[in-house]
């Protein structure tokens, strides 16, 4: 489906009914990255997955920040008519659920934060970054998806699954070269949230694959120490996309989670 929101035309699915979830996806993913999830809880949860600024069938257009991938979500949720949300955020959906969490508290009824980090780049992280902006100017997103994709799943899905590897190389090679542009001079822009942890009192899964070496399980330990009553799930045999290597496991965490989430 296609919305107009925040002044952008953005690409979406609305499925199922109860408690809305609102899915970001990460880089340089598109809403297919939560399908596993918007077909397994369209029983239990209403599940509202857009594709963010510049990727899948959302404009790409400027300006690219946290805060303004945010903002978009939040219009999304205006379209909808949606007051408060569940926010899931996976890698830089987390990021994104940090900000949206800063700028419209009131909104978000819960958060799942999966293989992300509160923290802001290391210098050694910003120069990766630059030299993935110059990459995609110069070679396109399918360099991109070549650079990225051993990072992207664990060495289990890469030994075991390999058609979940295809499948997420295929959606990187995919990715529009502006939105990834814009997305990781978002990503290298973004503040430091460390500090934000403390402020968060709404109900909290964090979510980590024990493969992942791009946000590896120590940062998941410190935001769930950080974050009063939160729960944490360490899934086996997943790496940074843990949501789409190991969808059972993960739609069993946000099941229960969903269906006892007022309990702190």
């Amino acid at each position: 489906m296609i919305a107009r929101a925040g002044g952008l035309h953005v690409g979406y699915d609305d499925v199922g009914g109860g408690t809305p979830v609102l899915f970001l996806h990460g880089f340089p993913h598109d809403r297919t990255l939560w399908a596993p999830q918007t077909s397994a809880l369209v029983g239990q949860a209403r599940c509202i997955a857009p594709d963010l600024r510049g990727f899948g069938e959302t404009d790409a257009a400027p300006p690219y920040s946290m805060d303004q991938y945010a903002d978009d979500a939040v219009a999304l949720l205006d379209t909808l008519e949606v007051d408060q949300a569940v926010v899931a955020g996976i890698s830089m959906g987390g990021y994104i659920a940090f900000a949206l969490w800063r700028r419209h508290p009131a909104r978000v009824q819960a958060l799942v934060l999966a293989d992300t980090r509160a923290g802001a780049d290391s210098e050694e992280a910003r120069g990766r970054r630059r030299a993935l902006i110059a990459l995609a100017r110069a070679e396109g997103a399918a360099a991109v998806a070549d650079a990225q994709i051993d990072g992207m799943v664990g060495k289990t899905t890469r030994a075991q699954r390999p058609e979940v590897q295809q499948a997420a190389h295929a959606m990187l090679s995919a990715a529009p070269v502006e939105g990834i542009v814009g997305a990781l001079e978002a990503m290298l822009a973004r503040p430091d949230s460390a500090p934000t942890l403390t402020t968060i009192s709404v109900p909290t899964l964090v979510v980590v694959g024990d493969e992942d070496v791009l946000t590896p399980v120590k940062e998941a330990r410190a935001m769930h120490e950080a974050i009063a009553g939160s729960r944490l799930e360490v899934l086996a045999g997943a790496g940074h996309l843990s949501n789409f290597e190991r969808p059972a496991a993960f739609n069993h965490a946000m099941h229960d989670f969903l269906a006892t989430m007022g309990e702190r």
